[in-house]
């Protein structure tokens, strides 16, 4: 099952997300439609992801996930189909609305859910597995729809991307993801509230976790996005700019690498502290940085930091309220965290023209991520025993 959820995410990530930059230019030049308004539909997707991924959480907890990552898969192929033939940018936009809600079901959210559930004690290693995986989807798939569109239009590409997308993660879902959906039972000694995920939702702890986590989700996701431009405005070549930011995905796989050690290590509060610290420190780094083999050096290093913050997120749930309601307290921490993401590349480039520039606009987002550390180290439920790692 691990295997196969590899394989899919591979699969789904590659196609419904990473093709989208790719092809954006062709469809932009195609159409006639404004720029940023083909790019405002895959916002506008993530947007959808985000609100349905509530409902595909409650559903994971009960029944798991084989029914609803194949219904997803299904959904993706549909969407796409629809992407492909529309006649106007409205159609357009509302075709990428249904694709959010296929990545709902297919992308990390539920898979995280099934792999928490399936490996019990050895999820950490699971998901490192499964990141590391995922992390391969761009590398795969972005030169691959280049290839394709080298010899297509943007239309054909994405029905030939329907269609692999179809013969892989149909089939791997439906029939690679049928067995026995395990009771998860939470630890004992837990206070009797922790038990009701209405209530822990609505707790403190909770609350503040979201807040933290969706901080730290809209600086990393905005220093990605803008960090091309932050080196070219140093005087960095354009395609020396596009290394580091590839670097820096290299950087992300190197990150998941450690993050078994240091969950091992560490209590819950130091390894979110110290991730999201991490992430605030690299992002600073940038932001003064003048040579351009520090700033490169900076951009993987900064990678690490983003490739275990994907951890960090994956395993917040079980780190303090344990597995059984871990589909719906995900979805509900996914949502603006999702939001955020979606946000984040508008939001860091209008930073950058309201500042005069991308130094202060990341010296911002560091302070940013900053908060967001302040806020997680608070939120471990007081009353709730070890679940994972250290403990406290």
């Amino acid at each position: 099952m691990l295997a196969i959820l590899c394989g899919t995410q591979i699969t789904s990530w590659g196609i419904l997300y990473y093709a989208f930059p790719v092809l954006a230019p062709d469809i932009g030049r195609a159409t006639g439609w404004p720029a940023t308004a083909v790019i405002a539909a895959l916002s506008v997707a993530q947007l959808v992801t985000a609100v349905a991924g509530i409902a595909v959480g409650r559903w994971l907890d009960r029944r798991g996930p084989r029914a609803v990552m194949t219904a997803g898969s299904v959904l993706g192929v549909l969407a796409l189909v629809a992407v492909a033939t529309a006649p106007n940018l409205a159609w357009f936009v509302a075709a990428w609305a249904v694709a959010g809600a296929a990545m709902s079901g297919v992308l990390y959210p539920p898979a995280f859910a099934a792999l928490t559930r399936w490996y019990g004690p050895r999820r950490v290693s699971a998901l490192t597995v499964l990141t590391l995986a995922g992390g391969l989807a761009s590398t795969v798939f972005a030169p691959l729809t280049a290839l394709l569109a080298a010899h297509l239009d943007w239309r054909h590409t994405y029905l030939v991307l329907a269609v692999v997308l179809a013969a892989i993660t149909i089939p791997a879902h439906f029939w690679g993801l049928r067995g026995p959906w395990p009771d998860a039972h939470p630890p004992h000694g837990g206070h009797p509230e922790h038990h009701d995920p209405r209530r822990i939702a609505r707790s403190g702890p909770f609350l503040t976790l979201v807040v933290a986590l969706s901080l730290a989700t809209f600086s990393v996701f905005a220093v990605v996005v803008n960090l091309v431009p932050l080196l070219t405005e140093r005087g960095v070549r354009p395609g020396i700019a596009a290394v580091a930011l590839g670097l820096g995905g290299a950087g992300q796989v190197l990150g998941r690498l450690g993050y078994g050690t240091l969950s091992r290590r560490t209590t819950v509060r130091a390894r979110t502290g110290i991730i999201l610290l991490a992430t605030s420190a690299t992002t600073a780094l940038l932001s003064v940085l003048t040579s351009t083999a520090a700033l490169i050096a900076a951009a993987v290093v900064a990678g690490m930091a983003r490739g275990v913050f994907t951890l960090l997120q994956a395993t917040a749930i079980t780190d303090r309220w344990g597995a059984v309601h871990y589909g719906r307290l995900n979805g509900l921490l996914a949502a603006p965290m999702t939001i955020t993401m979606a946000l984040a590349p508008f939001a860091g480039a209008a930073l950058a023209e309201l500042l005069g520039g991308y130094t202060p606009a990341f010296l911002t987002l560091a302070a940013v991520n900053v908060a967001g550390a302040l806020l997680a180290v608070a939120s471990r439920p007081e009353s709730w025993p070890s679940v994972s790692g250290r403990g406290r």
